[in-house]
């Protein structure tokens, strides 16, 4: 059986969709929250079980685990140590993680504890010989469901002067939600290629800040004026 976190989440649901194109064979049992809107599950028409409850429950996070044979965890990055040790102790064979390029960061502080995360997750699964992939989206936009570009494009709709420091020559390399969605799928589907592999999950090409928000000016329509900082 297939677990799923995160699937009714902004990349989880073209997850889903994926799942569904393909007509993916298999029971799937989905973690959802109370409030999660889960009609696209019931819709699906696949072999989907919904299991309601916090990750933050060790009993829970232990129980979903009985009968799992692979974990897709796109929910969040926190959870990872708790999921792999609840895997580990209910002997799954593989575990999907999705994680973030944040551990590249230049700032430490935002860093450092994914860096832990990882490393604690890496460590586990060495001892135990799971197989685990990590995926490291980078800024993920697609519609505005997501909490990166639509803050922006928020923003530009609003403000007339955008302050940009460094002149707006910092470079970021946003990411499909609807790229994501295949990418998960084609990682689950070729487990031949992609256990014990780690991938970085970036746009096509990097772009500066400025050209990123002239973009968005431009498809809104707007007239913006841009202050640099140095």
């Amino acid at each position: 059986m297939l677990l799923v976190t995160g699937i009714t989440g902004h990349t989880g649901k073209y997850f889903l969709q994926e799942l569904v194109k393909n007509k993916y064979k298999g029971p799937i049992r989905c973690i959802v929250r109370r409030n999660s809107n889960v009609e696209l599950l019931k819709r699906s028409g696949l072999d989907i079980e919904i299991a309601v409850g916090d990750l933050n429950d060790a009993n829970f996070t232990n129980e979903i685990m009985k009968d799992i044979h692979t974990v897709m965890h796109i929910y969040n990055i926190h959870h990872s140590p708790s999921i792999i040790q609840a895997g580990i102790t209910n002997k799954i064979e593989r575990a999907i993680l999705v994680h973030t390029t944040g551990i590249y960061s230049k700032f430490k502080d935002a860093s450092i504890e994914y860096i832990k995360i990882e490393s604690e997750v890496l460590e586990m699964a060495k001892q135990s010989r799971l197989n685990l992939t990590i995926l490291r989206p980078t800024m993920i936009y697609g519609d505005m469901c997501d909490h990166n570009m639509s803050k922006f494009i928020k923003m530009i709709n609003k403000m007339k002067i955008y302050p940009l420091i460094h002149s707006g020559k910092g470079l970021i390399q946003p990411v499909n939600a609807r790229d994501l969605g295949q990418a998960y799928y084609n990682v689950l589907m070729n487990p031949e290629v992609t256990i014990n592999k780690q991938y970085n999950l970036s746009g096509d090409k990097p772009i500066s800040m400025k050209v990123a928000l002239s973009m968005i000016s431009d498809k809104l329509n707007k007239k913006h004026y841009l202050f640099l900082f140095h």
